[in-house]
């Protein structure tokens, strides 16, 4: 038993020695980055919000509107086709109106009143 430990810390030995036996140089501090600064100095960014709720309401002229609320409390999407395109919708704060290019929505969770581009005000109930 005496003899096995000599030769294994020597074996060990030559093994590690036979490490890192590289040619290419290190490359330590990289070349600097360019936006760096710009990065540095950049405003956080705010992730857009998620879809919190999603009603489908039938209006007093017998048509449908399907809106998402969003989790900002200032911005929905309103459809008037169930898989037709979006139109997004602001409030200048939360409880406000939803505004944008003729639409109006004013309400939420069981019932809206909804200004449509080219009609006049809807009730509309979920």
């Amino acid at each position: 038993m005496k003899y096995y430990l000599p030769l294994i810390s020597v074996a060990a030995v030559a093994l590690l020695s036979a490490c890192n036996k590289n040619d290419e140089p290190e490359v330590v501090g990289g070349p600097a980055d360019p936006m760096a600064e710009k990065l540095a100095n950049a405003a956080p960014v705010e992730l857009p919000p998620s879809v919190q709720a999603s009603r489908q309401y039938r209006c007093k002229d017998n048509s449908l509107l399907f809106v998402d609320f969003m989790s900002d409390g200032k911005t929905v999407q309103v459809r008037t086709e169930k898989n037709g395109a979006a139109t997004k919708l602001t409030a200048a704060e939360a409880g406000k109106p939803f505004e944008a290019e003729g639409y109006k929505v004013e309400g939420s969770d069981k019932q809206i009143t909804a200004t449509l581009p080219g009609k006049s005000a809807l009730s509309c109930k979920a």
